[in-house]
């Protein structure tokens, strides 16, 4: 470190910066703090090893409690805006991290919501600076937001159905079969349609059976619509991606939605098609 910069200047680029070297290695400790107090969690909801080792983890708890409130009143301290980090989206995360393992020298319930510091392993993008992977990310929500109206068209037909098949159950076997009401009826028609089948409540007459049995099929038929309609629209995303890219032939930086070929020169936009030439009209027109 420079010995001109201040040392609340040094730990800002410590804490805050992880294109650095110290900030790397602060991230990376902080990292392997926030899994070892989870796993300490995880473990401590075992009966047995709660029974046995409740002293002794919340001691190791009440260290963790305490590493991550110094970081969290360091973290303040040297940020440029206090009040700007504390109400950001990593502030609140930083700061329920801290919160239940307070609360759990007074309740001891509230030890499990320890679990929250998972999210702060959200970190580790800034510490491998996945941007590759960020940008497939883009994709993804690119892909939800473009199906998001056919989803919802789909699961207001499914509701439906369950719905029919739920009344229709009811109606069939009875309460003396287990089918005590319409909810119970739809939450079979859940189940037998999701092809799940816990088998508690079952069909006993010839109808229910028959209607079960039109009731999986017409899961196993309609199970795999989501997927297809998100594979579709997250091909369109990557697929209108691509076409903002320069062809490598003429150099053309837009091209039309759905285009396989460059409109200007006729090169293959995309190396699934194969490495076409371009028809012999075009090359004249770029020779000259």
């Amino acid at each position: 470190m420079d010995s001109n910069i201040s040392w609340r200047e040094q730990l800002r680029i410590i804490v805050f910066q992880s294109d650095t070297k110290p900030g790397r290695r602060f991230d990376k400790i902080l990292l392997v703090l926030i899994l070892c107090s989870l796993l300490v969690a995880i473990i401590d909801s075992i009966e047995a090893v709660h029974r046995n080792y409740a002293t002794p983890l919340a001691w190791v708890e009440w260290a963790f409690t305490f590493i991550f409130a110094v970081e969290y009143l360091v973290r303040l301290y040297c940020s440029p805006k206090p009040l700007k980090y504390a109400f950001s989206f990593y502030g609140l995360i930083d700061l329920l991290a801290i919160v239940p393992g307070i609360l759990a020298i007074y309740y001891s319930d509230a030890q499990y919501l320890l679990i929250v510091r998972v999210v702060r392993m959200l970190r580790i993008f800034r510490v491998l600076k996945l941007s590759p992977y960020l940008k497939q990310a883009n994709y993804l929500l690119a892909a939800l937001r473009g199906s998001k109206q056919k989803i919802i068209v789909f699961l207001a037909t499914v509701s439906t159905l369950v719905t029919v098949f739920g009344t229709l159950m009811y109606v069939v076997e009875g309460p003396e079969h287990g089918f005590t009401s319409i909810p119970k009826g739809i939450y079979w028609a859940i189940v037998t349609l999701t092809t799940v089948g816990f088998g508690d409540i079952v069909p006993k007459t010839p109808i229910g059976q028959i209607l079960s049995s039109l009731v999986m099929i017409t899961g196993y038929s309609i199970i795999a619509v989501p997927t297809g309609i998100f594979t579709a629209e997250l091909a369109n995303a990557m697929r209108g991606d691509q076409l903002q890219h320069d062809c490598p032939v003429c150099a053309k930086n837009a091209h039309e939605p759905n285009a396989a070929f460059c409109s200007r020169c006729g090169n293959a936009l995309f190396p699934k098609l194969g490495a076409m030439p371009a028809p012999a009209d075009a090359q004249r027109d770029i020779s000259t």
